[in-house]
This record gives C-alpha cells, structure tokens and sequence, in this order.
C-alpha cells in the first residue's frame, strides 16, 4: 500500500513539473511572437460579447478597429494629435485615492462598530 502511494505522489510531482515547464515553454513562445517593431496594441475596450474596439499603432499612425468573432473592420485613421488622455476620476469618488493601509483601518474600524 506505502509502495502504491509513493508511486502515485511521485507520478504526482512528475505532471506538476512537466506542466510548469511547458507553461513557461508557452509564455516565452507567445513572448517572441509578440514582439512587434511596427505594430502595438494601444488601447482596447470590451463593447459587447466577444466585440472589441481598439487602438492599434502601426508606424506613425493609429487605427481604430472594431473586433469580433467573425471580422475586423477599420472605424477610423488617426494621428498622434488626435489621440486624447480620456482616463479620468470621479471627482466625488476618492476611494480609488485611498491607500490599502486607509482602506484596511477603515475596514477595521467598521468591524469594530458591528
């Protein structure tokens, strides 16, 4: 019975190696494939089930392509002064300014309260 469940643990360890090498096998595969001179990924946003619109910078200019799960179509051609910071905060929302301390003795203190 020992004998069965040491070969079994060891089989165990076995795939657990194998899978982790092949994952990092993998990464570094989609890594190189990935690493474009001309072409970047600039932005891209979930519009729907499996429907994307995105940024995409290919030399000088940017493209605005919707994706889905059947075509690719050009939207737009811009320049790099058209490209505008949109990301912005709430004004009356700091919670994302909180740091984790804050946000932990805020937790405590609510906990504390009950």
């Amino acid at each position: 019975m020992k004998n069965n469940t040491l070969n079994l643990l060891l089989i165990f360890v076995f795939v657990l190696i194998l899978t982790y090498f092949t994952t990092k096998w993998l990464a570094g595969n989609q890594t190189a494939r990935s690493n474009n001179k001309n072409l970047h990924l600039i932005e891209s946003i979930n519009v729907g089930n499996n429907k994307f619109i995105s940024i995409v910078q290919a030399g000088e200019i940017y493209l605005v392509v919707s994706i889905n799960k059947d075509d690719i179509k050009l939207l737009a051609q811009l320049n790099k002064e058209q490209l505008t910071d949109l990301s912005f905060e709430l004004p009356n929302d700091k919670s994302n300014n909180d740091s984790f301390q804050q946000i932990l003795n805020k937790f405590k203190d609510k906990i504390q309260q009950k």
